[in-house]
C-alpha cells in the first residue's frame, strides 16, 4: 500500500506536466489555424490586388511559413497525445513489478505479515483499479486539449458589450420632434475625434455633414444609432437621452445606406427585404424601381430570385449601392442616415437615384454625409466639420458667400 501511494502520485504528477504542456501547445496550434484561415480569406478576397501587384510568390512564401509552423505544432501535439497510452502502460507495469517483488519478499520472509492468499487478493483488487486509472490518464490528455479550445471560446463569450442597455428603458413609439447633439465630444482612444458638437435636427429636415476625410463626419452619425457611446455630452431624441432608450428601439427608426454597401450571399429579393418582415414582391419591386435597380435585376436569369454572390461580388459597385438604397427605401424609416449613398454610382445613375432620394427625404429626417457636394445643395442645413469641430453651418448659398472652408471644398470639385 505504501509503494502504491508513493508511485501513483508520481505517475499523476508526470502525466500532469505533459497535460499542461499539451494544453499550452494546443492553444498555440489553434491560434495558428485561425491565422491560416484569415490568410486564406484575405488572399481569396483580394485576389485581384494580389494579381495586379504580382504578389503570388510573396503570399505563397508567407503561407508556406505559417503552414510549416502549424505542422510542427501538430506534430508535437500528436506525439504527446500518442505518448499517453504507452506511458500509462509503462507506469502500470512498473507499479505491478515493484508490487510483485516487494510482496514476494514479504511472503518468503521469516516474519511475514501477509500470506499468499491475501497477496493474490490484493493483486486482484489492484488490477481492477489499474485499468480505469490508465483510461483516466488517457482521457486527461483529451481534456487538456479541449480546455485550450474552450479558453479561446470563453474569450468571445465573456466579452462585455461596451454599449450597455438601460435597466429600465424609456419606451418610444416613433420620432416626433427633433434630434439634439448637445456639447458632444467623442474619442476612440486618446485623441478626441469630435469636439463640442452642438447640432439640432428637426423632424423633416435634411442636414448634410461635409468636410475633409478624417474630420469626424461618419463618427458623428454612428453615434446616433449607438454603434458607439458618447464620451462627453449627450444626444437627445424627442427630449430623451438615447442612452435611456433600448438600442433595438432606436435602430428600428433608422434606415442606413453606408459608403461600403454590404450585401449577403442571397437573392436580390432577400437582400432588399432584409430589414422588413414579410415583405411582398410588389413592395420589393417598388423599392427597387425607386432606387433605379429594377432594370438590371430583371436582366438577370432568375430576376429577383437570382443569387448575387458573396458580398454581392456578381454585381458592380454601383449596382451594389443601389440594392443597399432599395433596402433602406423598403424599410421606410422616419430617420435616414446616408453615408456617401451615391458615391459608387456613375453620373447618370447618380442623378436618377438622387431624384428618388430627394422625393423620399421630403417626409423624413435625413442625415447625409457627402464628399460630392453637388448632391447636398438642397439640404436644409449644411454643417462643415474640420478637425472634429463644426466650423461653418448654413445653406449652400450662404456658405458660398462666407468664402471659408465650404467654399474651398466647392472650388476643389469645380472644373
Amino acid at each position: 500500500t505504501i509503494f502504491v501511494l508513493l508511485l501513483l502520485p508520481f505517475s499523476g504528477w508526470l502525466i500532469g506536466i505533459i497535460g499542461r504542456n499539451l494544453r499550452r501547445k494546443s492553444a498555440v496550434a489553434q491560434a495558428q489555424q485561425g491565422e491560416m484561415l484569415s490568410q486564406m480569406d484575405e488572399t481569396l478576397g483580394g485576389l485581384r490586388v494580389v494579381k495586379a501587384f504580382n504578389a503570388e510568390t510573396k503570399l505563397e512564401k508567407r503561407f508556406a511559413a505559417l503552414n510549416e509552423r502549424i505542422r510542427k505544432s501538430f506534430n508535437y501535439l500528436y506525439a504527446r497525445h500518442n505518448l499517453a497510452t504507452p506511458l500509462g502502460e509503462f507506469v502500470g507495469t512498473v507499479v505491478i513489478a515493484i508490487l510483485l517483488w516487494f510482496g514476494g519478499m514479504l511472503i518468503v520472509g521469516e516474519k511475514s505479515v501477509i500470506g499468499p492468499a491475501e497477496f493474490i487478493y490484493y493483486l486482484v483488487i489492484f488490477y481492477s483499479i489499474i485499468g480505469p486509472a490508465k483510461e483516466l490518464s488517457r482521457a486527461s490528455y483529451g481534456v487538456k486539449k479541449g480546455m485550450a479550445a474552450l479558453d479561446r471560446i470563453d474569450i468571445i463569450l465573456n466579452t462585455e458589450n461596451n454599449i450597455p442597455e438601460p435597466k429600465k428603458p424609456v419606451q418610444i413609439t416613433g420620432f416626433h420632434d427633433k434630434i439634439e447633439f448637445i456639447d458632444l465630444s467623442f474619442r476612440y482612444n486618446t485623441e478626441w475625434v469630435l469636439k463640442d458638437i452642438n447640432l439640432t435636427v428637426h423632424k423633416g429636415q435634411t442636414v448634410a455633414l461635409v468636410g475633409q476625410s478624417g474630420s469626424g463626419k461618419t463618427t458623428l452619425i454612428d453615434l446616433l444609432p449607438r454603434f458607439y457611446d458618447v464620451k462627453k455630452g449627450k444626444i437627445l431624441m424627442d427630449g430623451v437621452n438615447i442612452k435611456k432608450i433600448h438600442t433595438h428601439d432606436i435602430r428600428k427608426l433608422m434606415g442606413n445606406v453606408n459608403q461600403d454597401a454590404f450585401l449577403f450571399n442571397d437573392s436580390f429579393f432577400n437582400n432588399i427585404a432584409f430589414g422588413v418582415d414579410e415583405a411582398t414582391m410588389e413592395q420589393v419591386v417598388e423599392a427597387a424601381k425607386i432606387a433605379n435597380a429594377h432594370d438590371f435585376i430583371m436582366a438577370t436569369e432568375h430576376g429577383y430570385e437570382s443569387n448575387i454572390g458573396d458580398r454581392g461580388n456578381k454585381l458592380s459597385g454601383g449596382q451594389r449601392q443601389r440594392i443597399s438604397i432599395a433596402r433602406a427605401i423598403l424599410k421606410n424609416p422616419p430617420i435616414l442616415i446616408l453615408d456617401e449613398a451615391t458615391s459608387a454610382l456613375d453620373t447618370e445613375s447618380e442623378k436618377m437615384v438622387q431624384k428618388a432620394l430627394e422625393s423620399l427625404m421630403k417626409n423624413r429626417t435625413t442625415l447625409v454625409v457627402a464628399h460630392r457636394l453637388s448632391t447636398i445643395k438642397k439640404a436644409d442645413e449644411i454643417c462643415v466639420l474640420h478637425e472634429g469641430r463644426i466650423v461653418e453651418r448654413g445653406k449652400h448659398e450662404d456658405l458660398i458667400q462666407l468664402n471659408g472652408h465650404y467654399k474651398k471644398l466647392v472650388d476643389m470639385q469645380s472644373f
